[in-house]
């Protein structure tokens, strides 16, 4: 048995994935959701093997919503976003379907999964690659979705101070508070917007507007004053960055 959550907005959308299915007796549907912060409280309630997940949705995107989840399961994308750009993760999703899709599509799609879900492949690998590449979409870079508990957050980076790594988590300081997010310090340093975001240090990325001085400090270091009165570390190369940016 495969089980199976439909993430889409559009009720018609989702009534179309339904019908194809009726062919497909092994997938059933645990639940059906409206936009993405339903989508993550089903994926963690069912666990379920499979999600048909539009990108374009309200409050937040799929891409986002992908972000937020601790299970990985198969992703088949069923979205009228752009085809060229979606083509892009063809090869970390199962597939994607361009509404409006024919059965015969479908049919091809679930082909691929039925195929994989025998051979036990996919997973971690395939989810973090196409969450690698979606960084580089623009309404990617223009904020930062987190989970406080069971609530889900919105941070525009124009609000993020700066960012500091910790184990396998990334610490993002706001004037609200600090934040943790399961990224990387590099996934951050590819997605942020340069030049409003330099990489200071191996640990720290920070907004530069955030920067009131700079202060030297031991053999080649210096250490960045924030207007919040955070004291953050540059490195030698971190400064060099810097000084391009700043045009020192």
């Amino acid at each position: 048995m495969i089980k199976a959550v439909l993430i889409d907005d559009e009720p018609l959308a989702r009534s179309i994935v339904k019908e194809y299915l009726l062919d497909y007796p092994e997938v059933v549907i645990s639940q059906e959701c409206g936009d993405g912060f339903e989508g993550v409280k089903a994926i963690a309630e069912h666990r379920p093997d499979l999600i048909f997940l539009d990108i374009q949705m309200p409050k937040i995107n799929g891409f986002e919503m992908l972000e937020l989840i601790e299970q990985e399961p198969a992703v088949i994308f069923t979205t009228a976003f752009d085809e060229y750009a979606i083509k892009a993760f063809d090869a970390h999703a199962i597939d994607y379907l361009l509404k409006p899709f024919s059965k015969d599509r479908f049919g091809k799609a679930m082909e691929k999964l039925i195929n994989q879900h025998k051979a036990h492949v996919g997973g971690t690998s395939e989810m973090q690659g196409l969450l690698e590449e979606a960084a580089q979409q623009k309404v990617q870079q223009e904020r930062v979705v987190v989970k406080t508990g069971a609530k889900i957050k919105i941070i525009p980076v124009q609000d993020i101070h700066y960012f500091e790594a910790d184990d396998d988590y990334v610490k993002i300081y706001t004037l609200e508070g600090r934040f943790l997010k399961k990224k990387t310090m590099s996934y951050f340093e590819a997605s942020l917007p340069p030049p409003q975001f330099v990489r200071t240090h191996r640990s720290y990325i920070v907004q530069v507007q955030q920067i009131t001085r700079i202060e030297p400090y031991e053999k080649e270091s210096h250490i960045a004053i924030l207007k919040s009165g955070a004291r953050t570390p540059i490195s030698a190369a971190g400064y060099a960055k810097l000084k391009v940016v700043l045009g020192l």
